[in-house]
Formats: C-alpha cells, sequence, structure tokens
C-alpha cells in the first residue's frame, strides 16, 4: 500500500506472460523477459511503478477547478483570488501517512492565516478502489461522508473537497501520494510540490521543512531553492483501480472454509484470549434473522483488520444436527476464518460460558482484548459503523502513529 513515488505498476502477472508459451516460441519470451527484466534493472520507475498522470511542472498556471467541499460549497481557484500564495494539499482519510501529517496541515494552516497564504486540501481517491486491507489503518474510508466525519472529529481549519467522483482536477495536477502538496504564488504559477517535510513520524522534528521554507520563500519574493522533492505515502486510488474487489472475489473463494465444532472449556479458553490479538467473537444461529442479515459485516471487517492485530471467530449455537446446514451458510458468506458450532445440548451453559451478562438472545457479539478484558458487548444487532471505530480505537489497534 505504501510507496515512494509510485504509478503505473508491472505486474508480475504480465511479466512471466511470455514465459507461459509452447517450446517452438521459447527463444523469443526468453528475449522479451530479459528486456523487461533490463528495463527494471535500468529504470527503477519502471519496475516500483510509475503514477498514471504527469505531475504539473514547475512553472505551471494552477489548473481551475470546482470541487465540493465538505461545508456544502464549492469551490474554484477563483475562490481564493486574494490570498497570496495557494497551497493545495492532495490528501486522504485512509492513508496512515496522510494521517501522520493531519496535524501539520491544521498548523500550516493556523500559522500563516494571517500572512495571506490559504490551505486547501483535496480528496482524489476514489473510494470503491480502496481494497478492504488498506482500510486497516483506519476507522472511516475515503467517500465524502466520511470525509466530513474525520474533518469534524479532527477539526480540520482548511476547505476538504473531494475529487473521487470523477477525479478530473486531480489528473490535471498529477499528484503521486497522499500527501502530495502543491505551491502557488500570487499568480497562480506553481512554485513547489512534493513533501510537506522530511519526517512522516510527527513525534519526531523534520530535518527539512520543505512547504513552509518554499511558502516563506514566496511570502519575501524570492525564488524556491529547492522546488522539487520526492513524496512518500500511499498511491493515488484511481477510477482505473476499482475492479480490486472482481479479482479480491476470485481469491476469497478459493479460500476453505471450515466449521469445527467447540464445547464449554473451548469457549471459555476462547475468552481468556491468551493470543496478542483483538478478538471479535458472534454468536449466532442459522434460523436467526438478524443473526445472518448481519453476518457480512463480520466477514468484512475482519477483511479490513486482516492485516493488523486482530481476528473474528464466530461461534454457531445450531443443533450439532445442523451442522452442514451452519457450514453451507458459512462457505456462502465465505467466512475463512475460525469457524466454531457449539456442541452441547444445554446452551444455558453457553450463555453463561459467554458472559454471564448475557440474557441469552441472538446474536450475540463481544470483542476481548488479549488478556481477557470484554471492551464491548452486544445483544441484538451491531451497528457495523460504531463496532468499526471501537475496534479502530482500541489501543491494539488504532493508527500507525497514536
Amino acid at each position: 500500500m505504501i510507496s515512494s513515488e509510485e504509478g503505473k505498476n508491472i505486474n508480475a502477472k504480465n511479466l512471466s506472460l511470455s514465459c507461459r508459451v509452447n517450446f517452438s516460441k521459447m527463444k523469443k519470451s526468453f528475449l522479451i523477459f530479459d528486456f523487461l527484466f533490463l528495463c527494471i534493472l535500468c529504470f527503477p520507475s519502471f519496475a516500483f511503478g510509475f503514477h498514471d498522470y504527469e505531475t504539473l511542472a514547475i512553472g505551471s498556471k494552477a489548473p481551475d477547478f470546482n470541487l465540493p467541499g465538505i461545508d456544502g460549497k464549492n469551490y474554484t481557484l477563483e475562490s481564493f483570488k486574494d490570498e497570496k500564495v495557494l497551497v493545495i494539499a492532495f490528501i486522504c482519510n485512509h492513508c496512515p501517512t496522510s494521517q501522520a501529517y493531519e496535524e501539520r496541515l491544521i498548523k500550516l494552516t493556523s500559522d500563516y492565516a494571517d500572512k495571506g497564504v490559504k490551505v486547501v486540501a483535496i480528496n482524489p481517491n476514489n473510494p470503491a478502489s480502496l481494497r478492504y486491507d488498506e482500510l486497516g489503518w483506519s476507522d472511516v474510508g475515503d467517500s465524502f461522508d466520511d470525509m466530513k466525519v474525520r474533518a469534524r472529529e479532527k477539526h480540520f481549519n482548511f476547505p476538504y473537497l473531494y475529487d473521487g467522483e470523477t477525479e478530473i482536477t486531480s489528473r490535471k495536477y498529477g499528484p503521486v501520494s497522499t500527501p502530495h502538496i502543491f505551491i502557488f504564488d500570487k499568480d497562480r504559477i506553481l512554485r513547489y510540490n512534493g513533501r510537506i517535510d522530511d519526517m512522516e513520524n510527527p513525534h519526531k522534528t523534520p530535518h527539512s521543512s520543505d512547504a513552509r521554507n518554499a511558502i516563506d520563500e514566496l511570502l519575501n519574493n524570492k525564488e524556491v531553492p529547492v522546488d522539487v522533492t520526492k513524496v512518500f505515502g500511499c498511491s493515488i486510488k484511481w477510477l482505473e483501480k476499482s475492479d480490486w474487489m472482481e479479482k479480491a472475489a476470485i481469491q476469497w473463494a478459493k479460500e476453505p472454509v471450515t466449521l469445527d465444532t467447540i464445547g464449554i472449556s473451548g469457549i471459555t479458553d476462547l475468552l481468556k484470549n491468551n493470543s496478542d490479538k483483538l478478538r471479535l467473537i458472534n454468536v449466532w444461529a442459522t434460523w436467526c434473522g438478524p443473526c445472518t442479515t448481519e453476518f457480512s459485516d463480520f466477514v468484512t471487517l475482519s477483511r479490513i483488520y486482516k492485516e493488523r492485530d486482530f481476528e473474528f471467530i464466530s461461534i454457531s449455537a445450531d443443533d450439532p444436527e445442523n451442522k452442514d446446514k451452519a457450514l453451507k451458510f458459512l462457505k456462502n458468506k465465505q467466512s475463512s476464518g475460525t469457524n466454531y458450532l457449539f456442541g452441547e445440548d444445554d446452551k444455558y451453559k453457553l450463555i453463561e460460558a459467554i458472559d454471564p451478562l448475557w440474557q441469552g438472545a441472538l446474536p450475540y457479539t463481544l470483542l476481548v482484548e488479549p488478556g481477557g478484558k470484554i471492551v464491548y458487548s452486544k445483544q441484538g444487532a451491531i451497528d457495523a459503523e460504531e463496532l468499526r471505530k471501537i475496534i479502530f480505537n482500541d489501543s491494539y489497534i488504532g493508527r500507525l502513529y497514536k
């Protein structure tokens, strides 16, 4: 997910395609492969990708735009005509590097507010192009509504504009990653593009505050000595990447789904949670309407946080003789994590083992930290977005830089 100045990837599948031919064409295949390999060695950007759209060159005029802001207004270049310096920052919600610069953008805005400098943020990402695992470092995605949530919670003091629907503006500016900053003078000529500073970790002091340096030079009517720097962050989620779900569905369908039997002692061990992962447990049954309706939300949560210290465990309360029916349901939902069926007849023992405070109605959901501390419990249907926030805000998950 995180790369330095990434763009058009050469897919490993394409690299090997020339090798999958019949023997009579083998020599030609090797020549093609050797050529591609030479390109990779000689041109690193070819190997690791170059972004899909050319970055606006220094000396260029700022492309105009007309984008909706989270405050209900639409903004164009004309909206900032009286500012001496215009700073356009391409950021997003999901990217941990972009998150790491949120406070710095807020401070940059306040520090220069009375000096004729305007900071404007644009989210270039198409939310449908975000894979589930790319959402694992955030409590929200990159949709327009998600932007409103993030701006409200973090008290953004700059306009936050959405370009994810068409990405027309983003294609004109050509950001490589989030964050990527563009600084224009009073005539709206691009004088700097690149990083905000050279230190991703917000708890450490940067060695070079590139964006501030550029702003200060422009305010003093001087040339910007370093007008282009490399950027570091998450790749732009262009519309072309929105086919990821189709590709992922093929992979998910290949993952095995199993259903094991568990008894009281096993459930007791689950609740002790001697693992190093935050454990989400859902008790459900095939005959429970709310259970089957919300189950897909649990599968989605497991996919979002699968690369984090997190695991989802389902426990079916179906009668043991209905194990095949429960397994069929799990396969239909592609629940390839850990699934159990309570193998005893006394459901009241199950209730007491899960949580003495549980009254017995299904579904029942628990969030258990390592060591057995229950930090969330819910009888009845969950609010998936609320639960996602609770998971993300737990000390075992959270942001990259807390």
